[in-house]
């Protein structure tokens, strides 16, 4: 099998209000079965998921907060990932929370890199599931094929060193492959084995996006996936989810 990983280049800023559609299949040539890989930061500023942090007042909370963290971040960020989450998990040299979406992640996936100016940061889009069914049927509407979406975003690791992309919203493709049953190469029965699919796709794409280069759009073409998901399904239960 091979399997290519395509970066769509050119894309312009995205600001409020962009059709990632449009700008998406002006600029590639899709195909049925291709995956449509985006960065959230895009996917949050065409939906205006930005605040600026000259208009937030840092509540008692997060004065207190701020000066336990590394860096001594503004506590005006600190206030936004407050907002943006519906619990602490941890607040000693990193701010750990559960999302109102359901994520545990580092500073509520509250960010303010590779985005102009210094006092915008990004949120994460509200449901990113529905913003990839929505990216899934404009391009379909546009190219007149069917794609997978996939919007990703870097999240580190407890257990391991460096980041790594992972799926928040996925359309068109399973999130989990669950082997469970299946026989191995040795005849061995699969007593544990459900693969992340999504974020495997994810974190292959992450490999053309990079962090410094404007790619934040990749297609990923060659794979073949049966069935359909959501981005939630790869969300671990809280009772046994070693943060909750």
């Amino acid at each position: 099998m091979t399997l290519d990983l395509i970066g769509v280049d050119g894309l312009p800023e995205v600001r409020p209000g962009d059709d990632l559609g449009e700008l998406i299949s002006s600029r590639s040539k899709l195909r049925d079965g291709d995956i449509v890989v985006v960065a959230q930061k895009v996917v949050s500023k065409a939906e205006g998921r930005m605040r600026r942090l000259s208009e937030v007042t840092a509540g008692d909370e997060a004065v207190r907060l701020a000066p336990r963290l590394t860096a001594a971040p503004d506590p005006r960020l600190v206030q936004v990932v407050l907002d943006e989450s519906v619990r602490v998990l941890r607040s000693d040299r990193v701010l750990i929370t559960e999302t109102r979406q359901g994520y545990v992640c580092a500073n509520g996936g509250v960010d303010h890199s590779n985005i102009p100016g210094s006092d915008v940061v990004t949120l994460l889009p509200v449901d990113p599931d529905a913003s990839a069914e929505r990216l899934r049927i404009k391009l379909r509407e546009l190219t007149g094929v069917t794609v997978g979406v996939v919007i990703s975003d870097t999240f580190g690791r407890p257990w391991r060193l460096g980041i790594v992309n992972v799926a928040l919203g996925i359309a068109g493709l399973p999130a989990l492959v669950d082997l469970r049953g299946q026989m191995d190469d040795a005849g061995k029965q699969l007593r544990a084995t459900v693969l992340a699919t999504a974020d495997d796709v994810a974190s292959a794409a992450g490999l053309v996006m990079g962090k410094t280069r404007r790619t934040p759009v990749v297609v990923v073409r060659g794979l073949e996936l049966e069935g359909s998901g959501h981005g939630r399904d790869l969300i671990r239960p809280a009772a046994d989810d070693l943060f909750r």
